[in-house]
C-alpha cells in the first residue's frame, strides 16, 4: 500500500466535504443572491462575487485575479450567462490551483533514499503544529513507514510532554531533552537516532514563537546545519502549519516564515471550523508552495494530503 492508497479512501472524500461544508454553504448562499434576478454576469455580479471571495479569505489579489479572468471569459464566451457563474468560478479555481503547481496528491510517495526523509515543521503557536505532527506520525506509521519525531519545541509549556503523548499513541520513538534546552540539539539526536534505527522519516517540531526575521532565521538556520552533520540534505521537507480559521492573520504568518527560511510545503488546519476555506486558494496563489496537508476534522485521520480536484469538487458540490 503506498502513502497516497492510505491517505485517500471514501471516508477522507466524506470528511473533507463535511470540513468545507461551512465555508461551502456561506459561499453557495450569498452567490445564489448575488445572481437572483439575473441573466447576465454584469458589473454588479462581479462586485458581488468579488466581496464574496474576500469574505471567504481568497485574498485581494488572487480575487482580482479571478474576478479579471471570469470578466474576460464572459466577453469570449458570449453565451454564459449568471446561472452559469458557479461553473465558470469552479474552472477557473481549478486552473490557478494547477497553474500554481499546488501539490498533486496522486503522484505522492516518500522518494527512496537510503536515509530518513527529514520533516522540520514550523508555525506559530496554537496553529495546531504539535497535533499536525503526531497525526502526521500516525498515517505513516499505518501506512508501514518507520518514524521518529524529533521534540524541538522545548520554549513552550508542555510542548515536549504533548508530543511524548502523540508518539505514545501512536507507537513511534520521540527524541526529546525536555524543556528550556537547545532545539538544534534535539534535532540532531532524532535525525541520528532515525538513521540508527533504519526510519523511513524523521520529523522534527519547533519553537512556534513568531520572531523577527532575524532570530527566526538564526535559529531554523542553526537547527538546519546541525541535522545536516548527520544528514547532509536534511531537511528534505520544511512544512509550515497554518490555522486557515485566522483568514489574513495565515497569509502574515506565511509571509514572516518564508521570508525567515525556505519553506517547501504547507499544511492548513481547522478548516472545518471556518466559513473561510478560500484561504487555500490565495495563499497557494500567493506564495507558490504547494498545500500538502488539510485539517478538515479532529479526529486523528482528518488530516488529509491536499487533492486539489477533490477539494474543489468538495467545495462546488451542491
Amino acid at each position: 500500500m503506498g502513502i497516497f492508497d492510505f491517505f485517500s479512501n471514501k471516508k477522507n472524500k466524506e470528511t473533507l466535504d463535511k470540513g468545507l461544508e461551512k465555508t461551502k454553504t456561506n459561499f453557495f448562499t450569498r452567490l445564489t443572491k448575488a445572481v437572483a434576478g439575473k441573466t447576465t454576469v454584469d458589473e454588479e455580479v462581479l462586485d458581488e462575487l468579488e466581496e464574496i471571495l474576500v469574505q471567504a479569505d481568497v485574498g485581494f489579489d488572487t480575487t482580482i485575479k479571478i474576478i479579471e479572468r471570469i470578466e474576460a471569459r464572459v466577453k469570449r464566451d458570449k453565451y454564459l450567462g449568471a446561472n452559469e457563474l458557479d461553473i465558470m468560478l469552479r474552472d477557473e479555481i481549478a486552473a490557478l490551483l494547477t497553474e500554481n503547481n499546488s501539490f498533486d496528491a496522486t503522484n505522492f510517495d516518500l522518494p527512496a533514499m537510503s536515509e530518513p526523509y527529514v520533516i522540520m515543521v514550523v508555525g506559530v503557536n496554537g496553529v495546531g503544529k504539535t497535533t499536525t505532527i503526531g497525526k502526521l506520525a500516525h498515517q505513516f506509521h499505518e501506512a508501514g513507514k518507520k518514524v521518529v519525531l524529533g521534540a524541538g519545541d522545548t520554549f513552550r509549556a508542555a510542548a515536549v510532554d504533548q508530543l511524548k503523548i502523540w508518539g505514545t499513541r501512536v507507537g513511534v520513538p520521540v527524541i526529546d531533552h525536555g524543556m528550556n534546552t537547545d532545539p538544534a540539539s534535539v534535532a540532531f539526536d532524532a535525525v541520528k537516532q532515525g538513521t540508527e534505527l533504519k526510519a523511513d522519516i524523521v520529523i522534527v517540531d519547533t519553537a512556534g514563537r513568531l520572531q523577527t526575521k532575524k532570530p527566526l532565521m538564526d535559529e531554523l538556520s542553526k537547527i538546519k546545519r546541525v541535522m545536516q552533520k548527520v544528514s547532509p540534505n536534511a531537511p528534505h521537507e520544511v512544512l509550515l502549519v497554518l490555522d486557515g480559521s485566522t483568514g489574513q492573520n495565515a497569509f502574515q504568518q506565511a509571509k514572516a516564515f518564508t521570508e525567515a527560511t525556505d519553506v517547501t510545503a504547507l499544511a492548513i488546519t481547522k478548516l472545518d471550523g471556518t466559513a473561510k476555506g478560500g484561504v487555500v486558494i490565495g495563499i497557494s496563489d500567493q506564495f507558490k508552495i504547494p498545500v500538502k496537508y488539510i485539517g478538515v476534522g479532529e479526529g486523528i485521520n482528518d488530516l488529509q494530503i491536499f487533492n486539489r480536484k477533490e477539494f474543489v469538487d468538495s467545495l462546488f458540490k451542491k
